[in-house]
């Protein structure tokens, strides 16, 4: 709807250009915004404002310009506010119509195919196949997952990949620590379950192939036996791809290949004995090291085997989200992609740490993953639906603060309770419609005319954009954020609006129809979040 009026204001100034009441001048982004103050109407544009230098006019008198050529009509109210702003309110019919067009679409409104089918290659969480995933994971994990969803509700065809770091140093580490030499590097309860679901015992003289070796099967077991559960029970996500950085990509022969690829195009060159590729010529800061003086690869080459991988298998976009330690590798891995030949968009997101506190203080209370929480105990404390929904109500490139006491709080303080007791008590209002065999159907809905009922469409009408703003942006703590403003909008409307009336039947049913809509909204938002929506609480 937004963009309906965008068209409509660009093309009144191409017409005020042509019949000589502006001067030419190149078109600027028309941009309109949703009201922050309702009073103002719907929509609000400062195109006056900002066109009034370019067409030597002063605001107020260029708003007025453009308000008379669009004229009056049925789309809506238009009004000018000082300095030279214009609000459009739109009409009941335009409001009320909302309501019969999330009903006929179901939980299918909001579906969009701004995507046109583009494959999206998604990976997210990749944490190193060593021990229990921790909060950092849990972060990107959800994050990852729910970015996933609201891409393929507006039409993107998504693979979500979790990238297996199980070709490089961490293994070996993770070798050394289940034979407990004297290289050991990671500790916990959980190596001594490794050690004893292999029957590894001490081994403090082993070679270098025996510690690879026995990290390879400890790695594949952590893979299988605490990542992937935890991903499955706790989690619930399901990826589409697992790429095994050693299996897929080293032993596939494509660092070499991406390299090969690079020498074709003449981007390589040696130094120090080393061979490096031009990443300057795409951006980063300086060049990168493909293999190393004794012609060892570095993990960098892996990255560029990974990058050629997607490529290969027909990504059009990629998505890559990293946790803040890898900041630095934003630059090289999108070099990696441009020198690989891939041309479409690249979006890399850089999670920020996350603390679990508790009355203000930090809280760190695992043995199992050596004193670092762990996800299956969060979940385990607070539940699935509220760790997830917590994680994120934040944007990703903030530093968290996890609340464990108000995760606990089994109320509507709890943000996530808050929101599912909208859906309950909209569950229950159609228990009693139908004892009082009332519906929604045929309803007047030109009776719709309260200020809370108007809001409630105000937030309806926003949601389909919502969903586009989020696939284009990753902004997805804008997502919990509509579902909390949804729940707001209803409980003040319930508090002041009664909606089984028996003495207004034809209201009722007005109301019915509304709150059933409002009802389909918040459970479609909640599953794209991923949490529930209870009928009862």
């Amino acid at each position: 709807m937004k963009t309906h009026w965008e068209d409509r204001i660009r093309n009144v100034i191409i017409e005020l250009q042509k019949e000589g009441t502006l001067p030419s001048f190149d078109m600027p982004e028309i941009r309109v915004e949703w009201t922050r103050d309702e009073r103002n109407g719907e929509f609000a544009t400062n195109v006056a404002l900002a066109l009034s230098k370019s067409a030597k006019i002063p605001p107020m008198e260029l708003a007025k310009l453009i308000v008379a050529k669009l004229g009056t009509d049925s789309d809506g109210t238009i009004e000018i506010a000082m300095p030279g702003y214009i609000n459009i309110t739109l009409p009941q019919t335009a409001l009320t119509s909302v309501i019969s067009e999330i009903v006929g679409s179901g939980g299918h409104y909001g579906d969009s195919l701004i995507g046109e089918g583009t494959n999206v290659n998604n990976e997210f969480i990749s944490a190193n196949p060593t021990g229990p995933m921790h909060l950092g994971n849990g972060r990107g994990g959800f994050f990852g997952d729910t970015l996933s969803s609201v891409l393929r509700k507006v039409g993107y065809s998504v693979t979500s990949e979790y990238y297996v770091n199980d070709g490089g140093g961490q293994v070996l580490k993770l070798g050394h620590s289940v034979l407990r030499d004297a290289e050991a590097v990671y500790g916990g309860e959980y190596i001594d379950e490794v050690r004893k679901a292999l029957s590894i015992g001490d081994e403090p003289n082993a070679d270098d192939t025996r510690v690879r070796k026995v990290g390879e099967v400890a790695a594949s077991f952590v893979l299988e036996t605490y990542i992937k559960k935890t991903l499955d029970e706790k989690m619930r996500i399901a990826f589409d791809s697992f790429v095994s950085e050693r299996t897929d990509i080293i032993e596939k022969g494509l660092p070499e290949r991406a390299i090969a690829i690079f020498g074709d195009k003449g981007l390589t060159y040696e130094q120090d004995e080393a061979f490096f590729l031009r990443t300057t010529d795409f951006g980063d800061d300086k060049d990168r090291a493909l293999l190393k003086a004794d012609g060892e690869r570095t993990y960098f080459a892996s990255d560029c085997g990974n990058m050629l991988s997607k490529i290969e298998r027909g990504a059009d976009r990629l998505i890559l989200t990293l946790g803040a330690d890898h900041h630095g590798y934003v630059s090289r891995i999108i070099a990696a992609a441009r020198a690989l030949g891939f041309s479409g968009r690249f979006d890399i997101f850089i999670l920020q740490m996350v603390r679990l506190v508790k009355d203000g203080e930090e809280i760190r209370m695992s043995k199992r993953a050596g004193n670092v929480v762990t996800i299956d105990e969060l979940v385990d404390l607070v539940g699935h639906d509220v760790a997830r929904f917590f994680f994120l109500m934040l944007s990703l490139d903030t530093h968290m603060n996890f609340d464990l006491g108000l995760a606990e709080e089994r109320s509507e303080k709890n943000p996530v309770y808050y929101v599912q007791y909208a859906h309950a008590r909209l569950s229950s209002i159609f228990r009693k419609a139908e004892e009082a065999d009332l519906s929604g159907d045929d309803a007047d809905l030109s009776l719709l005319i309260h200020p809370k009922e108007r809001g409630l469409f105000r937030e309806l009408l926003m949601f389909p954009e919502l969903c586009v703003d989020i696939a284009e942006s990753g902004a997805v703590h804008k997502l919990p954020q509509y579902a909390i403003r949804l729940a707001d909008r209803l409980h003040s409307f319930y508090a002041d609006c009664r909606v089984i009336d028996e003495g207004d039947p034809d209201l009722s049913k007005a109301r019915l129809a509304l709150v059933s809509a409002v009802r389909i909204v918040l459970a479609e938002t909640l599953r794209l979040i991923g949490v529930s929506a209870p009928e009862k609480m």
